[in-house]
């Protein structure tokens, strides 16, 4: 295979040959859209990234194809500089490694300037989660005396008690629960099927909603949808967020929620409680433990506190 365009000329060196680079960072995703047949948001960040890159070297007089670990790093610490955040370098520098990865199988370059630089670290991106002494306070937020009191009550409790998705939760249908065998059916991202154990109490409240407040709201209208507004329609996943924010303001709550909120909580007090990480994963329907890794550090405080309580040596 002849690669005649990366053989630039002494003029071109100069700091103008976006030519070779270009042609490089389109050969690179046609190559990695060929292997994997990634979408075009991510070959869209890919083409971004590597052309950022490119202009910053460009500015330094250095090509693309050229570049050392040094260089890589310049620009790293020139976007943190300018505000960066960890995450979006964490995206960018794993964006440039598949590239250079790519020259290097190529044989386009000796060696990957990526290979010893250290990704930065993410910290925690986990939410905000609650204590337990602050789901119980919002739980008891809703006036149960009214029917959609009563319907918040029974939504709050069936998300805590299972750590669906708000998506799901609104999704919920009639069929998909069973209070013999005490289950929610679900069906998660990518038509992905799961049996949630609901508890005790997220049975009660159920029950007790099924059997009245639920035919208050509906009147004479009927729906499948097992938690449904007083249109009889499904609630949209805004109102319930509204909705949360409401009663988390009412339940003196001031931290910073976010949709997600209840089910950080449903994960983090099962491994506050012993859980094992897997089974967390299981419930949650991450089809990938990695997914559920970000609870890993909820997992290492627990197990650093049981082995000071119960070692001898702790």
């Amino acid at each position: 295979m002849a690669h005649n365009f990366l053989h630039t000329g002494p003029a071109e060196a100069r700091g103008a040959p976006p030519r070779e680079s270009r042609v490089l960072i389109d050969r690179f995703l046609d190559a990695i859209w060929m292997e994997r047949g990634l979408s075009e948001n991510t070959l869209g960040a890919y083409r971004a990234d590597l052309l950022a890159l490119n202009q910053r070297l460009e500015e330094r007089e250095v090509e693309l194809r050229g570049a050392r670990r040094a260089d890589v790093l310049e620009y790293i610490a020139w976007r943190v500089q300018g505000g960066a955040k960890p995450r979006s370098t964490a995206r960018q520098l794993s964006s440039f490694r598949r590239f250079y990865r790519y020259l290097l199988r190529e044989g386009l370059i000796g060696e990957d300037p990526t290979a010893q630089i250290a990704m930065p670290k993410i910290g925690r991106s986990l939410p905000q989660s609650l204590t337990e002494g602050e789901v119980e306070a919002l739980l008891a937020a809703p006036n149960v005396t009214e029917p959609l009191g009563h319907r918040d009550r029974a939504m709050l409790e069936v998300l805590y008690a299972t750590g669906v998705r708000v998506s799901e939760l609104i999704n919920l249908k009639m069929t998909q629960l069973n209070l013999n065998q005490g289950v929610l059916r679900i069906i998660g991202k990518g038509d992905r099927e799961r049996l949630i154990p609901l508890g005790d109490e997220a049975q009660d409240w159920l029950r007790e909603f099924i059997a009245g407040p639920r035919i208050e709201i509906l009147l004479e209208r009927q729906t499948d949808y097992l938690f449904p507004t007083r249109r009889g329609d499904r609630m949209t996943r805004q109102a319930f967020w509204h909705i949360i924010k409401r009663y988390a303001k009412k339940a003196g709550i001031d931290k910073k929620l976010s949709p997600h909120t209840v089910r950080h909580a449903f994960a983090t007090h099962l491994l506050n409680n012993g859980a094992d990480l897997r089974v967390v994963q299981l419930l949650l329907g991450h089809s990938d433990v990695s997914t559920t890794q970000i609870y890993t550090h909820v997992a290492r405080e627990r197990m650093k506190e049981l082995h000071s309580r119960h070692h001898p040596r702790g």
